[in-house]
């Protein structure tokens, strides 16, 4: 009886051990860079978005994530919001076929943003954002493919290039995708806010006459009130006057 209960207590433990070796592992594969937006990411105006490193090793950190914009679709502007701990590298390239963009040609755009550990690391069991400003997303795409590569302190070199296709099941490394929603009519403070500075300028101009015509009143309000004053005091100096007059006659007499 005790040897089953030996043999069973360590087909316990192993099986434990094996689910959580699978577990682990699982949760591992899962964790690669991605892109995140703030808010919203519509076809043809600007948005603010998170590339989202976290650190997938347990004996060693990321000090280099490298991520790489398409040529096919490409972004005139790329702000990167500086990280501290992170050194951060803009690189741009020519265009075969300039962009418009707000009544002018570009004839470059961003092709890469790097950032370097400086002073900072990513470590096992934690993860880092890096916040990028992006704009003119493009109006004729679904989604933004962002390749990326991700470096840690050992020399190991990651590539997270793989394009997830819909429907498939995803990529050992699947590359970021930024997913763009539907056009909303308003690019980079376009029609909205347009109509509400004109809103805001009729209601200004009314405030301006409300208070022109407050001032006007008043005016009219201390004139008249100037003018009965000045109708009393004539009565009152005629009073003195007649009844100067009256005291004298009476002294006479």
């Amino acid at each position: 009886m005790s040897v089953s209960r030996t043999h069973l207590s360590r087909a316990v433990l192993t099986g434990g051990a094996a689910v959580a070796s699978v577990l682990l592992l699982a949760g591992t594969a899962s964790a690669h860079v991605g892109v995140q937006p703030q808010g919203e990411a519509a076809k043809g105006g600007y948005a603010t978005v998170n590339v989202k490193v976290p650190n997938e090793r347990d004996n060693a950190s990321t000090v280099k994530v490298e991520v790489n914009f398409p040529t096919d679709h490409p972004l005139a502007s790329v702000m990167p919001q500086p990280v501290p701990g992170w050194k951060v590298e803009v690189t741009k390239a020519k265009l075969a076929k300039p962009l418009e963009l707000h009544g002018k040609k570009i004839n470059e755009a961003v092709a890469k943003v790097t950032w370097t550990a400086d002073g900072s690391k990513i470590g096992p069991g934690q993860f880092q954002q890096f916040p990028l400003s992006l704009g003119q997303l493009p109006e004729d795409a679904d989604r933004l493919v962002l390749k990326a590569v991700q470096t840690y302190d050992n020399n190991e070199v990651v590539r997270w290039i793989e394009e997830p296709k819909d429907g498939a099941p995803e990529p050992e490394n699947p590359a970021p995708v930024l997913k763009l929603s539907a056009a909303t009519g308003d690019h980079h403070g376009g029609a909205a806010p347009a109509a509400d500075d004109k809103a805001a300028d009729h209601d200004e101009k009314a405030g301006h006459d409300e208070k022109a015509a407050g001032h006007e009143e008043a005016a009219s309000s201390t004139d008249s009130a100037a003018r009965v004053l000045g109708v009393v005091g004539i009565l009152v100096g005629l009073a003195g006057i007649a009844f100067g007059v009256l005291a004298g006659r009476r002294r006479s007499a």
